[in-house]
């Protein structure tokens, strides 16, 4: 999206990044992470936890500005964020 105005101290902001952690035993496929995230960051993988379930993948780790959505919506506590500019 492009805007017609920026902010004046744009280059002197630092967009916030987090490095996102799934517990993959814990997931049992609610999709909230998938379906609530505002940066679309995670999504459905192929693959199988012990219980039967689909866990999400990181999509597009850049994307991600460390909101904490995904790990307030989780009813599994299964993502967790670290914030500080690392990258999965």
């Amino acid at each position: 999206m492009k805007y017609w105005r920026k902010p004046l101290d744009i280059e002197q902001v630092e967009i916030p990044r987090g490095r996102i952690h799934i517990l993959r035993e814990r997931c049992k496929e609610c999709r909230f992470c998938v379906e609530y995230c505002p940066r679309d960051v995670l999504e459905e993988s192929d693959e199988f936890n012990t219980r039967g379930y689909h866990p999400p993948r990181v999509k597009d780790a850049e994307a991600c500005v460390n909101c904490g959505l995904c790990e307030m919506l989780c009813p599994e506590f299964a993502i967790y964020l670290n914030g500080g500019g690392e990258t999965p």
